[in-house]
């Protein structure tokens, strides 16, 4: 299996350390994150899981980016995106990460393959639209537009979106929360297709144990720290999966 070939210091994609994160809504403190370390590696397909309110979309909006902690630290290419500039973190999200969200937040009034090239405009060095809805098995829907589009076709397109740039990471949050067994599975295995073929390290948080078996790695989350991080060793096929 690829962990022991991944968790080397030269595969290591992210660095956190003592993560902490804190809100303060007037004289309350929550505290989302006490002092996480994690590392993620190229290649690896990795399942954050936890219930809600563990700190998983927290954890997962700082790798990307969209969030900065309160203490800590995250190294992704030789940087520490809590030092970076604006500026900075806008070009560390639109070259290196992908994000699929639970709402897929697609613009009404484009096509599926509009919707995509918006990311292939901007990104440096872009597949194809046409090339990124074909890798999530909607080559036949392009000139759709979202609302003749089911749930889960609209979800791939949200996934052919944030592949279309080539990101060297895919964060997903929830991608099938949204959706019913049949359908999430369908989505869960344009997932593990592109994390097969163009090795993208992915990472998804779900609080469905029934997603971290078809994991390589199985973080656990809870009040804001990791409890246990496991190997699978029983890993399992998308299609395998039922809830």
């Amino acid at each position: 299996m690829k962990q022991q070939a991944e968790q080397q210091p030269d595969k290591v994609v992210f660095h956190a350390e003592g993560l902490t994160k804190i809100y303060r809504m007037g004289e309350i403190e929550v505290r989302a994150l006490a002092g996480v370390d994690l590392e993620l590696y190229r290649g690896e397909f990795v399942v954050l899981l936890g219930p809600s309110g563990s700190g998983k979309s927290t954890l997962l909006n700082i790798l990307g980016g969209l969030d900065a902690p309160t203490a800590g630290k995250v190294i992704c290419g030789g940087n520490d995106l809590v030092l970076a500039t604006d500026r900075e973190l806008t070009q560390f999200r639109r070259h290196m990460v992908g994000f699929v969200f639970q709402f897929y937040n697609l613009i009404p009034s484009l096509t599926a393959r509009e919707n995509v090239q918006i990311v292939t405009e901007i990104a440096q060095n872009p597949m194809p639209a046409e090339r990124a809805l074909e890798l999530v098995g909607l080559g036949d829907r392009m000139d759709h537009f979202p609302a003749q589009l089911s749930g889960g076709q609209q979800q791939r397109v949200a996934i052919a979106r944030a592949i279309a740039k080539q990101p060297a990471v895919l964060l997903c949050d929830e991608p099938t929360g949204a959706l019913d067994s049949t359908t999430g599975i369908v989505v869960l295995e344009v997932l593990e297709r592109i994390n097969r073929e163009l090795g993208t390290t992915t990472v998804v948080i779900t609080h469905n144990a029934d997603i971290a078996r078809m994991a390589d790695r199985v973080i656990h989350l809870s009040n804001g720290i990791i409890g246990a991080i496991d190997m699978n060793q029983d890993k399992r096929a998308a299609k395998e999966l039922s809830w």
